[in-house]
């Protein structure tokens, strides 16, 4: 029996590591043994407060985080032949039925039985190897590294977004959150063809990341009047789009003052409470469409081919990199660091 390293949340703030058997591998799957695994803002909802929205961890048991991961092909099923052993993929964390309506009408991220990676109570990856579906992994082009691979899936929301928002060339756009769905949503946005990139966070670290990777203005939301500066950015317009990345009640509900008449809120951000108030008066005032992102679908090889060819330089969102005997110490960095962490991944090996 061979076994192996993984790190597992025992309650909240707390991260153990554990020997588990690694696992056998079905007909259409793939062994992959993970190289780096990113901490997503979900991850860090579960670990600081147990739950993600209406998503909510049994505290009772020990339970495995992480879903944003690469690495490479060890073993293969005797069905999968499109993939062989050495190829390095990234993983699509998300295993679908195939059958509901949903994913016959081709929006299968909507699928009401997916089984998708640390979306409790299905465990995630932070694991040293891991048997997938072979039809869920993508292979990497030569030139991208699987640390950059293991941001395919944020990569993926911050396109989703942009697809859902319907953008148009030389549109004005707000990002509520520079953290990683945010910063992936301006480079998702600036490749779009967006003319101005408004982003507003409470972390000069975060914003002068999002000035590095091609935001025209940035807003400290702790040190300006965000409604007064965006006027004035847009002279009195506001945005085309406004993009809620941050899963903060504050935010959101800045969300239709911001945005033009007209215009378009894409809800991105998942915020730790269900319930939030928030104006409609405004949003029927102005026939504001809202729009809502729930994961991504037919997004990886598109995201991947960005990537691949130099379009997005994904891997520059990140900051912080840990090794998997250091997890908790991550996790810890991840809630509390939020003046200088935007973006941490796990080193498997």
């Amino acid at each position: 029996m061979k076994m192996q390293k993984a790190a597992f949340m025992r309650g909240t703030d707390k991260m153990i590591l554990k020997e588990i058997e690694v696992p056998s591998i079905k007909d259409d799957e793939v062994l992959v043994s993970l190289e780096y695994v990113g901490i997503c803002g979900s991850d860090v909802h579960y670990y600081h407060h147990g739950n993600c929205g209406a998503y909510k961890v049994d505290l009772s048991q020990d339970y495995m985080l992480g879903h944003e991961c690469a690495g490479t092909i060890t073993a293969v099923g005797k069905d999968v032949n499109d993939l062989k052993v050495g190829d390095r993929v990234a993983l699509e964390p998300g295993i679908t039925c195939g059958k509901c309506e949903a994913c016959k009408s081709g929006h299968y991220n909507l699928c009401p039985d997916v089984v998708f990676l640390a979306t409790p109570p299905v465990p995630g990856c932070n694991e040293e190897f891991i048997a997938f579906p072979a039809d869920m992994c993508f292979k990497l082009p030569e030139n991208v590294s699987t640390k950059a691979g293991a941001l395919i899936e944020p990569l993926s929301v911050g396109f989703y977004a942009v697809e859902q928002s319907e953008m148009n060339t030389g549109d004005t756009v707000v990002i509520l959150g520079s953290g990683c769905i945010g910063l992936v949503t301006l480079l998702a946005s600036k490749a779009r063809g967006a003319g101005t990139i408004i982003v507003a966070d409470l972390v000069d670290a975060r914003l002068n990341k999002a000035l590095e990777l091609g935001a025209t203005h940035v807003i400290n939301s702790k040190e300006t009047d965000i409604f007064k500066k965006v006027k004035e950015i847009t002279g009195g317009r506001n945005a085309d789009i406004v993009f809620e990345t941050a899963g903060s009640a504050v935010t959101i509900a800045q969300t239709p003052f911001l945005t033009r008449r007209g215009g378009t809120v894409v809800l991105v951000g998942i915020a730790a409470q269900e319930e939030i108030s928030y104006n409609f008066a405004q949003v029927m005032d102005k026939e504001i469409t809202i729009k809502s992102v729930f994961r991504y679908k037919n997004i990886f090889p598109k995201a991947i081919a960005a990537v691949g060819n130099g379009a997005i330089d994904v891997a520059s969102i990140i900051t912080h990199e840990f090794t998997l005997d250091d997890i908790e110490n991550a996790y810890n960095e991840a809630v509390n660091n939020k003046e200088n962490l935007v973006k941490a991944v796990i080193k498997i090996k």
